[in-house]
C-alpha cells in the first residue's frame, strides 16, 4: 500500500508535466500532424473514388500517346502525331522563353526608369513617375490584352504591312524579319563565342583581384565586348562568312518567307515586360535612396564626375538592397505568364488545357503545371540567392 507522502508526490508530478510547454508543444505537433494525415488520406480516397465513378484512369500513360492538335508556336519539333508530352514539352520551352527575354527587358526598363524617377530634369522626373503609376496601378491582365486588342489589332493587315528598316514588316499577324541561314563551318562562329565569354569570365576576376590588390581599374566592360563581338567576327571571315538570309516578301495575301513574331508572343512579351519594369522601378528607386548620401558627397570630393559616381558608386552599393525585392518580381513575372491562355498564346497552361480536355486527366496535368512553375521558381530564387552573396559586402 502506497504512503500518503508518495501519492502526495505524484500529483504534482502529473500536473507540472500537463503544464510544461515542450510536453505540450509535442502533443500539438503530433496532433496536427495525424490531422494532416488523415485529411490527406480522405482527399485521396475521395478523388480516387470519383475518378472510379467517371470511369477516368489514373496515371501518367497519357504522356505517351499522340496528342492529334497543331500548336502555333514551337522551339523543338512538334506536329499533331506528337505525343501529349511533347506538346506540354512545347508550351514550358515558350513559358521559359517569355520569362527569360520578359526578365531582361523587364530589368533594363525598370533599371532606367528608377534612375530616371530620381533625375534633376523635371521633364524626365515626371514622365518616369507617370509611367509607374500608370503600370503598377492595372491588372496585368489588362496590360495584355491593352497590347493585344489596342495595339497589335489595330495594326495594317498584311496587304498594307508597315515597310521597317532592314526588311522587316510589321502588322496585325506579327513582325516578320529575315530569317539567318547557317552555312558550312558556321558551328566554329558559336564555338568562338563560347570561348569569348568564358575569357571574359576570366578577365573580370583577374581585373577585381588586381583592383582589390592595388586599387587600378581595368577597362572590363571594353574588353569584354572586343572578345565577344571580336573573336565571333574573326571565326565569321575565316570560315567564309557561311550566312545567307531568307528575306520576307509580300504574297498575295501574307507576307512569305523569313521569320515571324505572332502578335500573341508580342502582347504578352510586352506587357509582362512594361508590367514588371514599373515595379522594378520602385526597388530600384529605394535602392539608391538607401545608400547615403555621404558616398555621394565624397565621391564629389575626390572629383568624380556625377555619372560615374552613379555607376561606379551609388549603384553597386544599391544592388544589396535592390537583389532580394528583384527576386520576387522575377517570380511574378514568370507566374503572370500563365495570363497567355487568355490571349491563345500557347504556353505551358494552353498546351496543358488542351491535353487535359482531351483526355480528361485533370489531376495529372494540374500537378504537373504545379511542379514545373515550383521548379521554376526554385531554380529562379537559387539563381539570385546565390547572385546576391556574391554581392554581399566582404569585410578586407
Amino acid at each position: 500500500m502506497a504512503s500518503p507522502t508518495s501519492v502526495h508526490d505524484r500529483a504534482p508530478a502529473r500536473a507540472s508535466l500537463l503544464y510544461d510547454p515542450r510536453v505540450r508543444g509535442i502533443v500539438v505537433q503530433v496532433v496536427v500532424a495525424i490531422a494532416l494525415v488523415l485529411i490527406v488520406y480522405w482527399i485521396i480516397g475521395n478523388t480516387t473514388e470519383n475518378l472510379q465513378r467517371a470511369n477516368i484512369a489514373s496515371g501518367f500513360d497519357f504522356l505517351g500517346r499522340r496528342s492529334g492538335f497543331d500548336i502555333s508556336q514551337t522551339l523543338i519539333d512538334y506536329s499533331a502525331n506528337s505525343t501529349f508530352g511533347r506538346a506540354i514539352l512545347v508550351g514550358l520551352a515558350n513559358t521559359i522563353l517569355v520569362a527569360v527575354i520578359g526578365i531582361v527587358t523587364a530589368t533594363i526598363i525598370g533599371f532606367l526608369i528608377g534612375v530616371g524617377r530620381l533625375s534633376r530634369n523635371w521633364l524626365i522626373s515626371k514622365i518616369c513617375t507617370v509611367y509607374v503609376e500608370v503600370f503598377r496601378n492595372i491588372p496585368p491582365l489588362l496590360v495584355i490584352f491593352f497590347w493585344y486588342l489596342g495595339v497589335l489589332a489595330v495594326l495594317p493587315g498584311a496587304r498594307e504591312s508597315l515597310d521597317l528598316p532592314l526588311g522587316t514588316y510589321l502588322n496585325n499577324r506579327g513582325f516578320y524579319m529575315p530569317m539567318p541561314i547557317w552555312g558550312e563551318g558556321a558551328w566554329l562562329i558559336a564555338v568562338a563565342f563560347v570561348i569569348a565569354i568564358a575569357m571574359s569570365f576570366f578577365v573580370a576576376r583577374k581585373a577585381h583581384q588586381r583592383q582589390m590588390a592595388t586599387g587600378q581599374r581595368f577597362p572590363v566592360l571594353w574588353t569584354s565586348l572586343a572578345l565577344i563581338v571580336g573573336l565571333p567576327l574573326l571565326a565569321f571571315a575565316a570560315t567564309g562568312f557561311p550566312l545567307t538570309f531568307d528575306m520576307p516578301e509580300q504574297g498575295s495575301f501574307n507576307l512569305v518567307g523569313g521569320f515571324s513574331i505572332k502578335p500573341e508572343f508580342l502582347s504578352l512579351y510586352l506587357a509582362l515586360s512594361f508590367y514588371t519594369a514599373s515595379f522594378i522601378a520602385e526597388i530600384v528607386r529605394a535602392g539608391i535612396l538607401g545608400v547615403s548620401k555621404g558616398q555621394t558627397e565624397a565621391a564629389h570630393a575626390l572629383g568624380i564626375r556625377p555619372g560615374p559616381t552613379l555607376r561606379l558608386v551609388i549603384i553597386p552599393q544599391a544592388m544589396r538592397i535592390v537583389i532580394p525585392p528583384l527576386t520576387s518580381q522575377y517570380l511574378n513575372l514568370t507566374k503572370n505568364s500563365s495570363l497567355a491562355v487568355f490571349i491563345g498564346y500557347p504556353d505551358l497552361i494552353q498546351t496543358g488545357q488542351t491535353t487535359m480536355n482531351q483526355t480528361g486527366q485533370a489531376i495529372e496535368v494540374v500537378a504537373i503545371w504545379m511542379l514545373i512553375y515550383l521548379g521554376l521558381s526554385l531554380s529562379t530564387s537559387t539563381f539570385m540567392n546565390w547572385f546576391n552573396a556574391k554581392m554581399a559586402l566582404v569585410e578586407r
